[in-house]
C-alpha cells in the first residue's frame, strides 16, 4: 500500500493548541503529516504581520515533537504561497496525497459552488481527482451530497481560533490553554503580535529551566567541566535549553543537530577562543542554570550548492560557508549579487560568506572587520585575493542574494564547505540569509556577545 500523506496547510499564524490537535489527530489515520506554514499571501495580509522566522520556529514549537509530524518550511524559505495543485505534484511522487480542509471549504461542492471549486487555482480539477480530508468542526452541519468524489471525514473536538489569539495578545490578555507553553514563552520573549517589529533579543532567565547537556567527547576540560552538570541533564525531549561544553566547534555542531528543536543554546567555553560561549568563571555548577541572561536569535544562511549536472543540495550554516581551491591552483570564480555579476573574474585561493555571529571566525582572519551580532548585515569576503587586487570583502544587506561560481571547474576545480563541514566538490554556491532557520544563543547578561565584539574592535 502507498504511504497516505495527509498536507495540513495553513497560516497557523500563530499555531495554537487547536492546530497540534487537528495534526495529532490526523497522524491517527495517516502515516505522516506534513504541515506547511504558508508563504506571503495578497489574499491575507495579516500573513505578513509576523517575519517568517519567528512563525517558522513557532511552527517547530507547536508540530515538532508530534509523532508521524514533519514540518515544511518550504514556503518561507522561497518566499512564495505554494497552491494546491502545486503541493499535489510535489508529493505524489512519495505516495497517496490527502488534502486536508474545512468543512466550510466544500460547502455548495453538488453545485459547483464551493470555495475550492470557485477560489482555488485549479480547484474544479482538483475537486475531482484529488483526494479530501475534510474536518468536521464541533456544531458546523455540511451536507453530504457536498463531498469531494474522493473524501474521507475528520472529527475534531477542539475548538480554536489564531485570529483570537492575535487579538487576545494584542491586548495583553491571557492565552492560558491556547497556545504551547513553549510557544508562549516564545512570543513573550520577543514581543511577538504586541509590538509593530519584533525584538531580536531579550533578557531573561534560566533559572529553575531543564537543560540537556552536550559535551565535546574529545575535550577532556570539557568532559571535567559536564561532569558536575551532567546529574542534572534531561533528555532534549524534555529540555528548556540546550547546555554545550566545549569550544565554538561544539556550539556549531550542536546547532546543526538541533536548532530544529528551538530550543536556547548556552555554551560554556571549555575551547580557545570560545566566541559563541560563556566564559567558565562566569558560571557557577552549584547555580546553574543561571539567573541574568540575554536571549540572542541569530539568523543562518540558506544554501544551495550546484554540481556539475545542474542539480542542486540545500544545507543551512550558522557560522558561514565558502569556497575554496581543491588543487594547486588558484580558483577563478564569479560572484554574482543580486542577478549582476559583481566580479566577473576573481582569483582567489577562494571566497567565503559569513553571518554576523560569523564574522569573528574565518571572516575576520581572511580581513574583514567583525560585525555586531545583531547587525542587519552579512559579509562577503575572498581569501588571499590575486584579482581584482583592491578588493577584498563587500558587506551585504539582508535580502542580498550570492552566487559564487566556479568559472574552469574541470581545471580548477572547488570544494565547499558549511561551518567547517565538508560538502565535496561544486560548481556553483547559492547563498542568502535563511527566512526560517535561527539559533538562539544565550549569554550571560554580564558578558554578552556584544562585549566580546567590541573587545575585539578595539584591540582588547
Amino acid at each position: 500500500m502507498p504511504k497516505r500523506i495527509a498536507i495540513f496547510g495553513g497560516s497557523f499564524n500563530p499555531p495554537g493548541n487547536h492546530h497540534a490537535a487537528i495534526a495529532a489527530c490526523l497522524a491517527r489515520t495517516f502515516d505522516e503529516v506534513r504541515v506547511i506554514p504558508c508563504g506571503p499571501r495578497p489574499d491575507k495580509p495579516v500573513t505578513g504581520s509576523v517575519p517568517p522566522v519567528y512563525r517558522a520556529a513557532l511552527a517547530d514549537l507547536v508540530f515538532g515533537g508530534l509523532a508521524k509530524v514533519v514540518v515544511d518550511l518550504s514556503d518561507f524559505e522561497r518566499d512564495t504561497f505554494t497552491r494546491n495543485h502545486e503541493l499535489q505534484s510535489r508529493f505524489e511522487r512519495e505516495g497517496e496525497v490527502w488534502h486536508v480542509v474545512g468543512a466550510d471549504l466544500i460547502a455548495g461542492g453538488t453545485r459547483g459552488a464551493s470555495l475550492i471549486q470557485r477560489t482555488w487555482e485549479r480547484g474544479a480539477e482538483l475537486w475531482q481527482t484529488a483526494n479530501f480530508a475534510v474536518l468536521r468542526r464541533p456544531g458546523f452541519v455540511f451536507e453530504r451530497e457536498d463531498l469531494p468524489p474522493h473524501a474521507c471525514e475528520v472529527d475534531l473536538v477542539v475548538e480554536g481560533a489564531s485570529t483570537e489569539i492575535r487579538e487576545r495578545l494584542g491586548r495583553g490578555q491571557s492565552v492560558a490553554g491556547m497556545l504551547n507553553p513553549r510557544a508562549l514563552a516564545y512570543i513573550e520573549r520577543y514581543g511577538l503580535y504586541r509590538a509593530p517589529i519584533p525584538g531580536n533579543w531579550a533578557r531573561g532567565s534560566l533559572q529553575h529551566a531543564r537543560f540537556f547537556l552536550q559535551t565535546d567527547d574529545l575535550n577532556v576540560r570539557a568532559q571535567e567541566w559536564g561532569a558536575g552538570l551532567a546529574a542534572e541533564h534531561v533528555p532534549a525531549a524534555e529540555a528548556d535549553f540546550i547546555s554545550v561544553v566545549g569550544g565554538d566547534g561544539a556550539m556549531l555542531r550542536s546547532i546543526r543537530e538541533h536548532w530544529r528543536s528551538r530550543l536556547p543554546f548556552f555554551g560554556i567555553n571549555a575551547g580557545h577562543i570560545g566566541f559563541l560561549m560563556n566564559a567558565p568563571e562566569q558560571v557557577s555548577a552549584q547555580c546553574f542554570p543561571p539567573d541574568d541572561v540575554i536571549f540572542r536569535q541569530l539568523p543562518m544562511l540558506f544554501l544551495e550548492f550546484e554540481d556539475e549536472d545542474g542539480r542542486r543540495r540545500m544545507a543551512h550554516g550558522f557560522n558561514d560557508a565558502w569556497l575554496e581551491r581543491a588543487t594547486s591552483q588558484s580558483a577563478w570564480l564569479e560572484v554574482t549579487v543580486n542577478g549582476v555579476s559583481r566580479i566577473p573574474k576573481l582569483v582567489s585561493d577562494g571566497a567565503l560568506v559569513a553571518t554576523a555571529a560569523g564574522s569573528t571566525a574565518y571572516a575576520r582572519s581572511m580581513g574583514a572587520s567583525p560585525l555586531l551580532a545583531d547587525t542587519p548585515a552579512w559579509l562577503l569576503v575572498g581569501s588571499n585575493v590575486l584579482q581584482p587586487s583592491h578588493w577584498r570583502s563587500a558587506l551585504l544587506s539582508p535580502d542580498t542574494t550570492v552566487e559564487i561560481r566556479c568559472l574552469e571547474p574541470g581545471k580548477r576545480p572547488v570544494e565547499a564547505f558549511v561551518d567547517g563541514l565538508p560538502m565535496g566538490r561544486v560548481v556553483a554556491l547559492h547563498a542568502r540569509l535563511s527566512r526560517a532557520a535561527a539559533a538562539e544563543l544565550v549569554f550571560c547578561a554580564s558578558h554578552d556577545m556584544a562585549e566580546k565584539i567590541a573587545a575585539i574592535q578595539f584591540g582588547a
